[in-house]
Formats: structure tokens, C-alpha cells, sequence
């Protein structure tokens, strides 16, 4: 079993920046890739961004190509997601997860483990 624990969200105006944060709580999450998914209101959970277990492979939604970037830092148990030049469409619950399989993919049904989820606001 792997706990995650998103935090960093708020509220940050159009054209601002926001990081989230992502602990893990077990040993292998060196193992496991990590995602970033989004949900907003009346909406599917869409992907944002994926890095595998060693960080040199990424990939992103084209909707945040460019904007966001996804990290981990394997000594911490950390992933991190920067978002750039935030618009009011990326207002959404953005949740952290774990796949055990450790590429990175885009697919929410084959990651085991989530977060709770924390509110991203992109409003004047």
C-alpha cells in the first residue's frame, strides 16, 4: 500500500504560478511511476503529466505542454508538478498517483494508488 499526500493548492491569478507537492509514504515509490490527473467540476479526470520511476521519461497533455513540469525527487519520496501560466481551465482538483508498473503512462485505470486530491483556483 502506498499513501500520497497532494499539497500546495490555492487560489493564484490568471498568468500566475503554482507547485504541488506529492509525498509518498512507502520505501519503493523509487519503483513506481508517478502521474498527475485533474478533475473539474462536471468534468471527467483528465491526465496532466507522467514521469517514470527514474525521472528520465515525461510526458504531458497537450493542453499543459510547455506550462507545466512534472519532477520527483527519489531521496525525498517526493513528485512535484510547477505549473506555469496558469488559466482559469486549469481550475481543477488535481490529484497525485502511483503505478507500481514504473513507466510513465497516461492512462488513470492502470495507476494503483491516489491521493486525496488538492484544489488548484485560477481566477482574477
Amino acid at each position: 500500500q502506498v499513501q500520497l499526500v497532494e499539497s500546495g493548492g490555492g487560489l493564484v491569478q490568471p498568468g500566475g504560478s503554482l507547485g504541488l507537492s506529492c509525498a509518498a509514504s512507502r520505501r519503493t515509490f523509487n519503483s513506481y511511476a508517478m502521474g498527475w490527473f485533474r478533475q473539474a467540476p462536471g468534468k471527467e479526470r483528465e491526465f496532466v503529466a507522467a514521469i517514470n520511476w527514474s525521472g528520465s521519461s515525461t510526458q504531458y497533455a497537450d493542453s499543459v505542454k510547455g506550462r507545466f513540469t512534472i519532477s520527483r525527487d527519489n531521496a525525498k519520496k517526493m513528485v512535484y508538478l510547477q505549473m506555469n501560466g496558469l488559466k482559469p481551465k486549469d481550475t481543477a482538483v488535481y490529484y497525485c498517483a502511483a503505478h507500481k508498473a514504473g513507466y510513465a503512462v497516461s492512462l488513470a485505470y492502470v495507476y494503483d494508488y491516489w491521493g486525496q486530491g488538492t484544489q488548484v483556483t485560477v481566477s482574477s
